[in-house]
């Protein structure tokens, strides 16, 4: 501390001068010219008159503060922190506010353990909260559970920092002494929402349990509401769920400082194509957002909503974690510093052996016997979490309720695959277009079974097969056999290639997939979504179709 200041007062000379830029001051809305004086991960001070051992001259490029992610699931990356890392950092991502709620469902606290360990030394800091729902709820077979007690003793242990989203929201509106206990254990810490489709004096209920943010809202109404209740405004832009261009028009002077950038779940292909959060920044300006006011959503709002007092800004005794871009209207970063060093990668495989993956293979059957001529449809949305439910004519062949490929129904079914209990969820499904085969995946949020939809038993039973050899990893199955699969050996969640490897081999199945007949630009990420039983209509997990708005199963047949 004594040399920065030193430093500051222009006493010494500091670490690192980087000359000549035009700094966007997220503080004063302003472009400042000036110098930018570091010392160690710090910056010392702003202005004329500094020296230092090296100077980088920036010429008059733009230099911001470094992006950060509000709420992201680096295992929806499909590659382990250090390959995810060296997708968002080069973009301008310095910091990723990252809840591992899905390795939590598999390994539990060595899952989250795992993470912190796995995320040490990287040109990127990971803050992770604490998983709050592990499981998501009591309706799906998960292969561990997190207790009060146990987010308690990653708190003290300085592993987490707050409380990752609350998505049991019936729990916490209803004041239920696990919710609660989970919340109190982190007052005085960020406690992160989400709450899709709350309203009313339930949406009051859950901003006064403690709930500060919310990551759901698809509709301006949705968001208009929380930020009047108090709440942060996470926008989301993730690869199935596309909400910015439809929350944009909510963003005002009056109401912008509530108001962040997140990603949630984001494959490699968009990672190293678009972007995460500094795409989100561009579109953003180019929808007529003033570029300070589109980077301080993605910097100094989230850093505030999320009490990282040491960042998000450029300012003495702040991080030192920069970008540097040459248009103002369209930020590209073209050199990053985190902590006052350019940020470097190197692949860092890692032979990692953690999670599990046991299913009752001799048990799973797949034929559902006809009881009445209608049943209940789980309808996917292009772009959208939350599903529809239709009821439809069942197609019958000798007694046994079969897909209905010509009208788009097609058999889906959730497998345990953390124990052999042999549960295994069946029901229909609308949206996915599949003609013909199959297609399988242990990445199932939040739960992480197996879940497959196919055209025909035989076929689905192939891609069962497939997967179960992999012990995890997603896969298409055509004409019988495996036509593209994906080896996912990290709890049945991400690979330990590099990220571009992995979005090699994510494009082979996409690709299968449209062979397939699926008009989805990513059918595994919808795919992902339609068991996870807290996000309304209809789901379905290994125990059943579950009515999220009524929080209970309901029958396949009506």
């Amino acid at each position: 501390m004594s040399h920065l200041l030193a430093a500051a007062r222009g006493e010494v000379a500091a670490d690192l001068l980087l000359a000549n830029g035009q700094i966007v001051n997220v503080f004063t809305g302003e472009i400042e010219r000036a110098d930018i004086a570091v010392v160690g991960e710090r910056i010392a001070g702003i202005g004329p008159g500094y020296s230092a051992r090296e100077t980088i001259d920036l010429a008059g490029k733009y230099i911001a503060p470094g992006l950060i992610d509000a709420h992201v699931h680096v295992e929806s990356s499909l590659c382990t922190p250090p390959n995810f890392a060296a997708a968002v950092v080069p973009r301008g991502v310095t910091t990723v506010v990252a809840d591992p709620h899905e390795i939590a469902n598999v390994c539990g606290i060595a899952g989250v353990r795992y993470m912190a360990e796995a995320s040490r030394g990287l040109p990127l800091r990971v803050v992770l909260m604490a998983s709050s729902c592990v499981p998501a709820t009591p309706m799906a077979t998960t292969g561990a559970s997190l207790s009060a007690d146990d987010l308690k003793q990653l708190l003290q242990e300085g592993v987490v920092h707050g409380l990752a989203e609350v998505m049991n929201f019936p729990g916490v509106i209803q004041n239920s002494g696990d919710m609660r206990a989970k919340i109190d254990a982190f007052t005085g810490r960020p406690i992160d929402g989400h709450a899709p489709g709350v309203c009313d004096k339930a949406l009051n209920a859950y901003a006064a349990a403690g709930i500060q943010s919310d990551h759901e809202c698809v509709t301006p109404t949705e968001a208009q509401d929380r930020l009047a209740r108090g709440l942060y405004v996470l926008i989301r832009e993730a690869t199935n769920a596309c909400n910015l261009d439809a929350l944009l028009p909510v963003i005002t002077p009056a109401n912008s400082r509530r108001i962040c950038f997140c990603t949630d779940d984001r494959t490699p292909a968009d990672l190293l194509g678009a972007g995460g959060v500094d795409d989100m920044v561009r579109r953003a300006i180019r929808f007529g957002i003033d570029p300070v006011e589109a980077i301080r959503m993605a910097t100094l709002n989230t850093a505030e909503c999320f009490q990282l007092p040491d960042r998000g800004g450029i300012a003495p005794g702040r991080l030192a974690d920069l970008f540097v871009f040459d248009d103002l209207k369209s930020p590209r970063a073209t050199q990053v510093f985190v902590g006052g060093r350019v940020a470097t990668f190197a692949h860092a495989a890692r032979s990692d052996s953690i999670g599990n993956f046991r299913i009752a293979r001799d048990r799973i059957d797949l034929t559902i016997p006809a009881k009445s001529p209608t049943i209940r449809v789980i309808e996917s949305l292009t772009d959208q979490l939350i599903t529809n439910e239709l009821h439809e004519q069942a197609k019958v062949i000798d007694g046994q309720v079969v897909a209905d490929v010509e009208h788009d129904v097609l058999k889906m079914a959730v497998i345990d695959r953390h124990t052999t209990s042999g549960n295994v969820g069946l029901g229909f499904i609308r949206g996915f277009g599949l003609k013909r085969g199959a297609i399988a995946g242990t990445v199932a949020h939040d739960h992480h079974n197996l879940v497959v939809i196919g055209c025909d038993d035989a076929s689905m039973y192939t891609a069962i097969d497939s997967v179960a050899q992999m012990a995890g990893g997603l896969v298409a199955v055509d004409s019988g056999r495996a036509v593209a699969t994906l080896r996912l050996p990290v709890a049945g969640l991400m690979s330990d290639r590099p990220i571009a490897e992995v979005r090699d081999a994510y494009e082979k199945l996409l690709t299968a997939a449209r062979n397939l007949g699926s008009h989805y630009r990513d059918p595994f990420m919808a795919m992902s979504f339609m068991a996870l039983e807290v996000i309304p209509k209809l789901k379905l997990t290994d125990r059943g179709l579950v009515d999220v708005e009524k929080f209970d199963f309901v029958d396949l047949f009506v």
